[in-house]
């Protein structure tokens, strides 16, 4: 090793998957160094953010609950069909965790444990800090870096009711100027409580609170250094992780509080917030795409996608004459996961399936996911691995 300048040895490691960079660090201490250079880790994420996301995948509802699994795209040589290979990683020493979301390789993890709730992980040292408790357990909860203090902050945001004259105080601390776009109710309305962590702080700070309810997603949505949410009003909402302040997304003209359609799902496709509906007419999925942020006319319907039912679902309901398939998955089912260098769509299915749409033939394929360790399929949560190649990354 000590004959290969270290440039080269940096480029060459930044190109190997997480699990085999982690093994990496066992071969000399010299390696073991390099894994733990920023420029390395800066290297290998900007490389990640140029080529196709890997996934960080849970399974679920089994006794290898407890199990974390880096996921990797490829191609068949044969075929050309995409395939999907699941590679165990190293988890902490917990009873029982969640994974909640991911940013710049570190994992907030959700856990069942005496002395604490929440954690964050890092892959790359295996090693794990806890986060001071709180009081409540509802909510949602969003983890991101703050570029400013180069400091990771964790959102929690959790419910209680409370009355109008409540909304209508506390709307000037947060600098929010459309007041009158509040949730109402006859005797009651939901209030959000916000509370912030920046990591290594002892104790949470209470931001106030905010007259709207956020919907909970399945990924967590980071675009522009600003985390995002859904309300129930339909409005999109940003919290800007360094101002630790939220600011309303405008919507496109075909999405109004007056109209039919509705968002019921945010990502973030090519590091563009996206939004996806469907169309209740010809029952096809629509995911609109923001291309400049926060410039109104800057969405497009980048996608209209058809019905479709995987193979692992189509044994359920072949004894049903309907042919719309849809009608079997509900759209809460189905998650936009990412786009692809080619122009493909990844989407999951009721954590079952994941489905390859090709945009130019508008055909779909169902992917093999393969679990090192596992010789069944079993149901499993896919994480888009967050990162932000300008961002720094940080040892817990």
């Amino acid at each position: 090793m000590d004959r290969i300048p270290q440039e080269l040895a940096l480029d060459i490691l930044s190109r190997l998957p997480i699990p085999s960079l982690v093994q990496s660090k066992s071969v000399c201490q010299d390696w073991r160094i390099l894994t733990h250079d920023q420029l390395l880790v800066n290297k290998h994420f900007k490389l990640m953010v140029e080529n196709d996301p890997s996934f960080i995948l849970q399974i679920m509802g089994c006794s290898s609950q407890n199990q974390l699994y880096f996921g990797d795209l490829s191609s068949d040589p044969n075929d050309g069909n995409v395939m999907m290979i699941a590679k165990k990683l190293t988890i902490p020493p917990l009873l029982n965790f969640h994974l909640v979301s991911s940013c710049n390789g570190l994992l907030l993890l959700r856990a069942t444990h005496p002395s604490f709730e929440l954690c964050i992980y890092n892959p790359f040292i295996r090693d794990y800090i806890e986060l001071p408790k709180l009081s409540h357990h509802d909510g949602v909860r969003g983890f991101g870096f703050d570029p400013t203090t180069k400091k990771y902050k964790v959102v929690e945001i959790s419910y209680k009711r409370t009355t109008p004259f409540t909304f209508s105080r506390r709307v000037v601390r947060f600098g929010m100027r459309r007041s009158h776009q509040t949730e109402t109710s006859s005797s009651s309305l939901i209030e959000s409580k916000v509370h912030i962590l920046t990591v290594g702080s002892p104790t949470w700070r209470n931001l106030g609170c905010f007259p709207f309810r956020f919907m909970w997603q399945k990924s967590q949505v980071l675009v522009n250094r600003k985390l995002h949410w859904r309300t129930t009003t339909h409005l999109i909402m940003s919290f800007d992780l360094a101002t630790e302040q939220f600011k309303e997304v405008p919507r496109p003209d075909v999405i109004t509080s007056n109209s039919d359609r509705r968002f019921h799902e945010l990502a973030v496709l090519r590091g563009c917030l996206s939004a996806v509906s469907f169309d209740g007419n010809n029952q096809e999925l629509e995911i609109w795409v923001m291309k400049e942020y926060a410039v109104k006319d800057s969405w497009v319907k980048q996608f209209n996608i058809g019905a479709y039912v995987p193979k692992i679902f189509q044994s359920n309901y072949q004894c049903h004459s309907s042919g719309n398939s849809r009608f079997y998955l509900p759209k809460k089912c189905i998650q936009v996961l990412c786009l692809l260098r080619n122009g493909g769509v990844l989407l999951q299915y009721g954590n079952k399936a994941i489905v390859f749409y090709d945009s130019h033939c508008r055909t779909f394929q169902d992917i093999q996911v393969t679990f090192e360790g596992i010789s069944s399929c079993f149901t499993a949560v896919a994480h888009v691995a967050s990162l932000n190649s300008t961002d720094t990354f940080v040892d817990t």
